[in-house]
């Protein structure tokens, strides 16, 4: 294997979930969110929500989507699913680099905006998926993390279920711990390399590098 190929692990100084989540989670919750939505990002929402409104189906979101693999393949994996990947990347979402199944949408938004908008518009997202968002590892960023930044509390109700992986399990320890303090209950466990294919173009270049993954699943609302 050559060396360009493999991808260093994530090394941070903390080694445990941050020493002001819970004050930070507790100020995001009990304050709302007013940051104004972008106007490309109500163009984009409005662009397939008829969509949404005419599907009869389940609906998926797979947030964070990049050049959108793990959304084909989620769409291909649930076919009777209507399955819509957002990426802020418009260069990620031009790289085609398979055949997109009719199931599959890929939009180009800033997810803060996209989730608040199909927070309000009452959305059934029956599952969710943050697939090995940036971990931002250094201490001073945790206000860049999802759990650490003022819309965690939109994300809370967008779903029925949540599924995040990560190569840094204090990610989604600390994306357990914000959603406890909803009384959302969750489970982290190790992705073992034999287990399945990988979902993203991310987590097969972090196998192929050896690292270990973990994946954090959770309920969000009855079904």
């Amino acid at each position: 294997m050559s060396n360009q190929t493999l991808s260093k692990p994530v090394t941070s100084k903390q080694t445990q979930p941050h020493e002001q989540l819970t004050w930070l989670v507790e100020k995001h919750r009990h304050h709302s969110f007013q940051k104004p939505i972008a106007r490309y990002n109500q163009q984009a929402f409005d662009q397939i929500a008829p969509l949404v409104e005419q599907h009869q189906g389940a609906l998926l979101l797979d947030s964070g989507c990049g050049t959108g693999d793990s959304t084909r393949q989620l769409a291909e994996l649930y076919p009777q699913a209507l399955v819509i990947g957002v990426d802020r990347s418009a260069d990620r979402l031009s790289r085609q680099r398979a055949n997109t199944p009719d199931n599959c949408l890929l939009i180009r938004a800033d997810l803060i905006d996209f989730w608040r908008l199909a927070n309000r518009a009452n959305w059934p997202i029956d599952d969710h998926y943050l697939l090995y968002p940036n971990p931002e590892p250094k201490p001073g960023h945790l206000k860049r993390r999802f759990h650490g930044h003022p819309v965690f509390p939109t994300l809370t109700t967008l779903s029925r279920r949540l599924q995040a992986r990560s190569n840094w399990w204090v990610y989604l320890a600390e994306l357990q711990q914000a959603l406890g303090q909803f009384g959302i209950e969750s489970q982290i466990s190790n992705i073992s390399h034999q287990s399945a294919p990988p979902i993203t173009l991310f987590e097969q270049k972090y196998r192929q590098s050896g690292h270990q993954l973990w994946r954090l699943d959770a309920q969000l609302a009855d079904d």
